[in-house]
């Protein structure tokens, strides 16, 4: 079973490149997870009857948003955070609701496994939302993984929207302290490690130089200055059915590349 996660920046600006049918030709993924697709379902117009289409839109049109492509009929799709979970956890409060609102997460459930796409905020420039990241959505996103593991496994995946460790960016030493490298995003991350979530492309690669997102300045693409922010996290139980963790460079039509998990199940 290939799993792919891929931020699209834009469903419908890839669709028009041609280069979102070009990926489904090349990697025909069996399950696809999109971040930031920016449209709401039907919006993004493309004929692809082997996928059952799952959406959570932003309420704010032309603003991020999640979706699943599946070829495997799940046993259940919840958008966002379930009002069963919201009451249990009182730090799910206004902020983190609100961010929830934006059509960041989705989860589909399987027979082995819940499967959850997730799209973080981003702590913007001025580091505005990093008292959103630290004190509730970090921790909110971690209990609810949690919340579901106690039923099933988990595979979470997406644009967390930080790069983990100095290996993770091209340039560690020159980004410290901004945004998606800061002391409080990257200890949110390690706390999905501490509580027993795997990062799978670590499971097969070490070191630096693989990246999953490039700005458009300076070039920085082809010259391969970027940051690893976009990560297939599991439950340790799933550890032995991973059978691979890849990072697609090669696949061009957005700022992000899509990253895929090989699963034995």
């Amino acid at each position: 079973m290939n799993i792919y996660s891929w931020n699209v920046n834009g469903i419908r600006a890839v669709i028009n490149k041609g280069a979102f049918q070009d990926f489904i030709k090349k990697h025909d993924p069996d399950v696809l997870c999109l971040q930031e697709t920016k449209a709401q379902q039907g919006q993004a117009v493309i004929e692809l009857p082997q996928y059952e289409e799952f959406w959570n839109s932003a309420d704010k049109k032309g603003y991020s948003g999640t979706a699943i492509f599946t070829k495997l009929k799940p046993l259940d799709v919840t958008s966002g955070f379930p009002d069963d979970f919201a009451k249990k956890y009182n730090f799910i409060d206004e902020q983190t609701r609100d961010a929830a609102l934006e059509g960041r997460v989705l989860t589909a459930e399987f027979n082995k496994f819940y499967l959850v796409t997730v799209y973080t905020p981003n702590a913007k420039d001025d580091l505005s939302r990093i008292p959103l990241r630290k004190d509730h959505w970090d921790p909110a996103f971690l209990a609810y993984c949690k919340e579901l593991e106690k039923k099933k496994p988990v595979i979470f995946c997406g644009d967390l929207n930080v790069a983990h460790t100095p290996d993770d960016l091209a340039r560690p030493k020159e980004n410290e302290g901004k945004k998606g490298y800061t002391k409080e995003e990257r200890q949110g991350f390690q706390k999905f490690v501490d509580a027993g979530f795997l990062d799978t492309f670590r499971i097969f690669t070490k070191g630096n130089g693989h990246y999953t997102w490039w700005t458009h300045w300076a070039n920085a693409r082809a010259r391969n200055v970027g940051w690893r922010i976009d990560y297939f996290l599991i439950s340790s139980k799933l550890k032995t059915k991973v059978k691979s963790a890849k990072i697609h460079a090669d696949v061009m039509g957005s700022d992000h590349c899509p990253v895929s998990i090989e699963l034995d199940v």
